[in-house]
């Protein structure tokens, strides 16, 4: 181990002076360090001054896709290198959530630039708001129309709308008939028959309204039949007929109508695997704030209606408490990962038992428990629950040193990030080779050793 294995923590040191973080910059580039710059809570100006203007434009690349980073930094790389725009067009994409919009003047700077890919990835960029992308709606680009159209249909006013699903373009055309097509049989109709691709032709069938003459057109075709039966809007008698259809996942989908009992969805021959990945059902989805269906369907003995309840942001909270125990592994994660009232408790056994690789995530949700977990699990024979002792705000001092010698690795990182580390013990840390980038990442750590660990590691002043 060398010091240098220690050097990127100070990166993400949330304490780290702005000398130090600058001397980070002049190292030969290392994705880990600039990385962890980027994507900082804060960063000082003069450190934010050199990322922007950085020699190597990799630099400035992390800094364009950074959701921490503040937007009006982002912005300001379109001063720098005329090539640089298109990383402030795509912006960051983070995981789950949206980056902060871009000050109105960048928009505007984006929308008017020379290059059409500029452009057109700045009204793709989930980051646009409404009020930029939505009066794209009449631009004399097709491609920016589309953008409007497929984005903020809502926003769009009655006559704009109007002029979208008669625009002359067809991509944009079937774009604007694509957002009616659950309401609007008519032009679920003419998107079958204008022969739409492959992927949207499989939208059409699963969320268009289905007249009686053209659902039984569908059938009789017989392609793509689990999509059709899976449609609400798809008559009740015809999807009877496929209730013993020979491909299980046509029996499945059937089973799955809303319109069925229980009885009657137990007298189906369906089967749905602990593994098997099965999207959110359409007809429980737009009934997601109703009691009534969200109720019958956390009751239900139908895996599917349960792990499309779980999604649900209206569930009522007996149900969310009755899904939490459910003997699916998958209605009790998607309850976890999505529902703002998932029980603690639920958090916290599906992080530690779960096999799932989304259970790793479970720890940074807002409902997972952290008093408590020193007394319970300080002395557990397991490593991830000794770690987890250490999120407890009551945890003392003499017991984060402790588990910062542990035998396990994970547990003396967690504690070496830990502010309530003593000192001493925390300089020692940065000659762990397999802890040292989580102690030079403590915000505990005085500057005087951040500057000394750098001179170890031969990082230019």
């Amino acid at each position: 181990m060398t010091a240098r294995d220690a050097v990127p923590g100070l990166a993400g040191n949330a304490a780290a002076p702005a000398e130090v973080l600058l001397r980070l910059l002049k190292l030969e580039f290392d994705w880990s360090v600039v990385a962890r710059l980027t994507w900082r809570g804060s960063v000082p100006d003069e450190v934010a001054e050199a990322m922007l203007t950085h020699p190597d434009r990799r630099v400035r690349s992390a800094l364009a896709e950074s959701a921490n980073a503040d937007p009006r930094l982002r912005a300001r790389l379109l001063d720098g290198p005329e090539s640089d725009a298109i990383l402030v067009a795509v912006g960051p994409h983070p995981y789950g959530t949206t980056a902060p919009p871009l000050p109105d003047r960048a928009y505007e700077r984006l929308l008017n630039h020379a290059n059409a890919f500029v452009r057109h990835e700045t009204a793709a960029a989930p980051s646009a708001p409404a009020h930029v992308v939505a009066p794209l709606a009449t631009h004399e680009d097709p491609t920016l129309r589309l953008a409007a159209c497929r984005r903020f249909w809502d926003e769009l006013s009655p006559e704009v709308r109007e002029a979208l699903l008669d625009d002359p373009h067809p991509m944009v055309r079937t774009t604007a008939a694509q957002q009616v097509m659950a309401d609007d049989a008519e032009r679920t109709a003419w998107l079958v028959e204008s022969g739409v691709g492959d992927i949207w032709r499989w939208d059409v069938l699963a969320y268009g309204r289905l007249t009686r003459a053209l659902a039984e057109r569908l059938l009789a075709e017989g392609t793509h039949l689990a999509r059709l039966v899976g449609n609400p809007t798809f008559p009740a008698d015809l999807a009877a007929r496929l209730a013993g259809h020979d491909d299980p996942a046509v029996r499945l989908a059937v089973s799955a109508r809303p319109e069925l009992t229980e009885e009657e969805r137990a007298a189906i021959d369906w089967k749905v695997a602990p593994e098997d990945r099965l999207e959110t059902l359409y007809w429980v989805w737009r009934a997601r704030e109703d009691e009534e269906v969200l109720r019958r369907c956390a009751r239900s003995a139908h895996t599917w209606l349960r792990r499309s309840a779980a999604v649900c942001p209206g569930l009522p909270d007996d149900c969310v408490e009755l899904l939490a125990e459910d003997e699916d592994f998958a209605v009790r994660l998607l309850l976890a990962e999505r529902h703002p009232k998932a029980p603690p408790e639920l958090l916290l056994d599906l992080y530690l038992h779960g096999e799932h690789r989304a259970v790793g995530m479970l720890i940074a949700r807002p409902g997972f428990p952290a008093a408590g977990l020193a007394a319970r699990f300080a002395d557990s024979a397991d490593a991830r629950e000794r770690a987890l002792a250490l999120r407890d705000p009551d945890a003392t001092p003499e017991l984060v040193e402790r588990l910062s010698r542990d035998g396990a690795a994970s547990v003396r990182s967690a504690a070496a990030f830990d502010r309530r580390l003593p000192v001493p013990r925390l300089l020692e840390l940065l000659d762990d080779p397999e802890v040292c980038d989580s102690a030079a990442a403590n915000p505990a750590l005085p500057a005087a050793a951040m500057t000394a660990l750098l001179d170890r590691a031969g990082v230019p002043r």
